[in-house]
């Protein structure tokens, strides 16, 4: 199981391979298209973001330069563990 840290408060236990997008609107992160369109559901990562998976095509035309900023209902944990902020 892969760890989910929110603002260094709250923390959840996702399947590996299983998308965020859920425990993170257990936390109180707003979603609104789901689609990667919107950007309502920006996160910024702390730390692990090598344990989320690769940047899709939706985050790539919304964020442009990816860095430490990803959509929430894009992402998925492989494993470890992800610090995120919101």
């Amino acid at each position: 199981m892969a760890k989910l840290n929110f603002n260094d408060e709250a923390e959840a236990e996702i399947e590996d391979g299983a998308p965020i997008k859920e425990a993170c609107e257990e936390e109180g992160i707003p979603f609104a298209c789901e689609e990667g369109v919107c950007g309502t559901c920006v996160i910024e990562v702390i730390d692990g973001m090598e344990n989320l998976s690769d940047y899709t095509e939706e985050e790539s035309d919304f964020l442009g330069e990816q860095d430490f900023e990803r959509l929430a209902c894009q992402c998925r944990i492989k494993s470890g563990s992800v610090k995120i902020k919101y």
